[in-house]
């Protein structure tokens, strides 16, 4: 299945949750569509699991394939299973281009490193499922420095995670360290997705 391309705000009030990070499109806290504000049934247990892996793979911009392989990658690893995955997300490039600041969503981040304007110790990455490592350096290429998008995105920036470090001289933000579940989206239960996909 292709990457969604439909409205993001409709998605985001069909899934419960800001997709953007701003969360303006909650402001009706109900799905769209005409029947949208009216009682609705009781969801199942597959149901729960299914929405829970759509909100995960839908904020962080992924197919369903590259979703599915990267959980199970994720299985493989020692430790708890969810967590593994979550951190292996939260390590891509184009969500750590999102986190540092460089652009205002992770959709404008995946674009930056598309269009060739980011690297990674000093070295031009294009690929924005590429995976960094605690130390990795990420910056803009010295003729990206100037864009409008860039400097209003970091003008806008309102939290840095503790995992990472910015040098505003240089404009680099460096992967310090894997993220601990704590700083991850509180609002996703991953346990629902193990078992989405332990069925």
């Amino acid at each position: 299945m292709a990457r969604y391309t439909g409205p993001r705000w409709r998605l985001s009030r069909r899934l419960g949750i800001s997709l953007s990070g701003t969360g303006k499109e909650l402001k009706r806290p109900y799905a769209p569509g005409q029947h949208g504000p009216s009682q609705r049934k009781k969801l199942s247990e597959y149901g729960m699991q299914l929405q829970e892996k759509q909100k995960l793979r839908h904020m962080y911009g992924l197919s369903e394939k590259q979703f599915a392989n990267l959980f199970r990658e994720a299985a493989k690893m020692k430790g708890v299973a969810g967590e593994n995955f979550m951190i292996l997300l939260e390590s891509r490039l184009d969500n750590l281009v999102y986190r540092i600041g460089f652009a205002r969503t992770r959709a404008g981040a995946r674009q930056l490193v598309s269009h060739a304007h980011i690297t990674v110790n000093g070295k031009k990455i294009n690929i924005p499922s590429y995976r960094c490592k605690p130390g990795d350096v990420i910056g803009l290429r010295e003729k990206s420095r100037n864009l409008q998008v860039v400097k209003e995105a970091l003008a806008e920036r309102a939290y840095l995670p503790a995992y990472i470090s910015f040098n505003e001289s240089t404009m680099e933000g460096t992967f310090t360290r894997l993220p601990e579940r704590s700083e991850l989206p509180a609002e996703i239960q991953e346990q629902l997705i193990v078992e989405f996909y332990s069925r």
